[in-house]
Parts: structure tokens; sequence; C-alpha cells
């Protein structure tokens, strides 16, 4: 009963600031409008941007085959065609400015249509990236024998129409002429409609992680507002540990806190009533967070956010969280003695574990350069937990982990907090 009463003192106190409230509920909300626009713009850049790698070409016949192969080099996937002049491309592969080049010679058409062989020549500059020129040699190459089998299909069919010329025209089913019409309009289908497609795709991505699953995730970078708003929750959920730290504080400054050290409760009960008013201001921002996702960004224009499909695992992960936050809280006032010293240890407890525990760069990038080191902050394993729900579209099993590292945090915040605790 003593705890409930310091719960509602507490949020009495926390509503009369206006400050504090524009802290813990609005600016969550500008943050996420932000960068959701933010990445909105760079992942949409990012899928304008032409990925393919560059090779020079110098066309040095001009005819129509080499014109066929070099637009079809263009389409066929992996490189970007861009054409030089002979002594252009030669001077800039030799500064370095040119990886690569792809040099036509002259009467290659003709020698095609003449049946005679010919040789393309790539020139790559011993700096380039080997697994790019292995690329491009292999795109070249595929063209090439693409082109060559559509030269010796359509010399087969002329030969066929030579052999049957003598013949009486009662048994001519097919001119020359009409089979090679035929066989021309059959390749252009089938650079448009392929018999043959393949449609890659990947298993299920579960909890586990590792290099080639956060290679994956980047592949299919998620929707902006499904990082922006989960990540930003846990930010500033745990920005309310300081609000927790700054309430302790004002009542040891006015005295306060005397009055309650001399009611009937144990120590231990006194600071689980501190972080009542905490955990309960954390569920609420939750709440008021989340529905901005859901119905605030759609009135904006922007995507929605998606619960996934573990509403209830959102729900447990928001209280663990919110626990987890006002141990955090308990275990800032008691290493904290003045009111800077809280603002100093806040600033860098708060925000570096928000920025080490991927509330600023997704998990998946961090991880490829910090490795295992996120794992040391709570936030990481809140926004593990997010991630799995309502980017992976995972069920409740899949943040037991997670939902057992938070309690496991807030049970060592308060037991050093209770340890460190000054209560006089």
């Amino acid at each position: 009963m003593q705890a409930l009463n310091i719960t509602s003192k507490d949020l009495l106190i926390l509503l009369k600031d206006r400050g504090t409230l524009f802290q813990l509920l609005v600016l969550p909300l500008i943050f996420i409008v932000v960068f959701s626009g933010a990445l909105t713009a760079i992942s949409t850049d990012e899928a304008e941007q032409d990925t393919r790698i560059p090779l020079a070409v110098v066309d040095l016949d001009g005819g129509e085959a080499a014109q066929r192969f070099v637009t079809d080099l263009d389409t066929a996937g992996g490189v970007r065609v861009e054409p030089y002049a002979q002594d252009e491309a030669e001077a800039l592969l030799q500064e370095r400015k040119l990886s690569r080049v792809l040099t036509i010679p002259a009467r290659f058409s003709a020698d095609l249509d003449a049946g005679r062989p010919v040789t393309l020549r790539l020139v790559n500059h011993p700096d380039a990236d080997p697994e790019k020129t292995e690329a491009t040699r292999l795109v070249i190459e595929g063209v090439a024998q693409d082109l060559s089998l559509q030269r010796q299909i359509l010399a087969s069919l002329e030969q066929m129409a030579e052999m049957q010329a003598n013949a009486p025209e009662t048994s001519q089913v097919f001119t020359a002429e009409r089979m090679i019409a035929q066989a021309q309009s059959q390749f252009e289908r089938s650079r448009t409609q392929p018999l043959i497609d393949v449609a890659q795709r990947g298993p299920q991505r579960g909890p586990q992680r590792g290099p080639q699953i956060a290679e994956r995730e980047a592949d299919a970078f998620p929707d902006a507002v499904q990082l922006a708003v989960p990540a930003f929750t846990v930010l500033f959920v745990f920005l309310t540990a300081q609000t927790t730290a700054h309430s302790i504080y004002e009542e040891k400054r006015l005295g306060s806190f005397r009055r309650l050290l001399a009611a009937p409760m144990s120590k231990a009960a006194l600071l689980a009533g501190k972080m009542l008013p905490n955990f309960v201001t954390a569920l609420i921002q939750t709440a008021v967070i989340f529905a901005f996702g859901l119905v605030g960004l759609r009135l904006m224009g922007l995507q929605p956010l998606s619960l996934g499909n573990a509403p209830v695992g959102v729900i447990l992960v928001a209280m663990a969280m919110a626990l987890c936050s006002s141990g955090l809280g308990i275990l800032i006032a008691a290493l904290a003695r003045t009111e800077s010293q809280i603002g100093g240890l806040s600033t860098l407890i708060l925000w570096g574990a928000g920025i080490l525990g991927g509330s600023f760069v997704p998990l998946f990038i961090l991880e490829q350069f910090l490795g295992s080191l996120p794992r040391v902050v709570p936030h990481y394993w809140a926004n593990r937990a997010f991630e799995n729900l309502l980017i992976r579209g995972l069920g409740l099993t899949s943040v037991i982990t997670e939902l057992g590292a938070l309690l496991a945090f807030t049970a060592l915040f308060f037991a050093i907090g209770l340890w460190r605790f000054d209560f006089n």
C-alpha cells in the first residue's frame, strides 16, 4: 500500500512537469518522424542507384552484331556498359580511373556473318577487384556464347535452305527468309520472355545470428518505420531512468525522503516503490509511441507500424523493458551524489548504451563491426526482441532469451542499487 502511495505521488509530480512530459512523450515522436523520413529517403536513393559493375567498352566495329552484343551485355545484368573511345579508355586504365576495358575488334560483325571466329579483348587493371573481374568475365562469356549460338542456328537454317533450293517448289515447306525471320523473332522473344526463370529465396530467418545471417538481413533492408519506432521506443524508455534518479535526489534535497524512511517498510520495498512510477510511465510512453506508429504515421502519409504476429510478446517485452529501465534508475540514483552527477551518468550510460545497443544503428550492422560487444547493455536485448517480433514476424518463443536477459539486468541493477544506496 505504501508503494502505491509513493507511485501516485510521483506520477502527480511528473504530470506537472511539462518539460519532462515533452521529453518522454513528444521528443520520441519527433525523432521517429525525422529518422523515418531520412531512412526512407536513403533506401529510396539506394534502390534507384545502379549497383552493377561498370565496364568500359570500346567498339571498333560499330556493326549490327557489335551493337547487338553491347545491348545484350548491358541488359544481361551484373555489368553496366560505359562506351569509350580506344585512346581515352587506355589512358584512364593506366591512371586507375577504369578497372577493366572490353574491346570489340574491327570486322566483328562481318566475321560473325561469315562464320569466322572472333576474339574479344578484356584488359583488367592489376589492382582491380578480382571477384568483380571474374563476375564481369562470366557475364561477357555468357552473352558471347548466346550470340554465337544464335549465329550458328541462323547459319544452319541458311544451309538447310540451300540444300532444298533445287527441290521442287511443292516440297519446299519454308523459304530461307521465313525460317530466319522466325528464328530471329524467337531470339527477340527469349530476351523479354525467357522460358526458364530463376527465383531465389533464403530460409526463414530465425533468432540465431551470425555473419551469414547478418549479410542476408543487410540485403533485405527492413522498412524504415519498422526500424525507427521500436528503436527509439527503447532509447526513450530507458531515458526515463534519469527521471527516477532525479525524483529520488529531489526528495533527498527537500527532506521528504526522511519521512519515507520512517514509514513501516523495508529499504527494498521503499526502492521498489520508487521504481513503480517509472514502470508505469514507461508503459504509458511505449503505448503512446506505438499508437503514433500505428495511427499517426498513417495520417502523415508514411508507412504505419506493424505489430507482427505476436502482440502478447510485444506487451511482455515492453513490460520487461520498463522494469529494467526502472531498475537502472535506482542504480543511477545510488551511484550519483549530486544533480550534476545524475545528469553526467545518465548521459554517459543511457545515451551511450542506446548507441551501443542498436537504437541508432540496426543490430545486423553493429554486430558486423562490434561482434558480441552490444550484448553487454540491456538496450541490445530489447531491440533484438522487437526485431524478432516486429521485423521478422516471429512468435513469442523467439524472445524468451531476450526477456530473460532484461529481467536479469533488472535484478542486477536493483541489487547493486540497494547495496550502494545511501539511505542517510
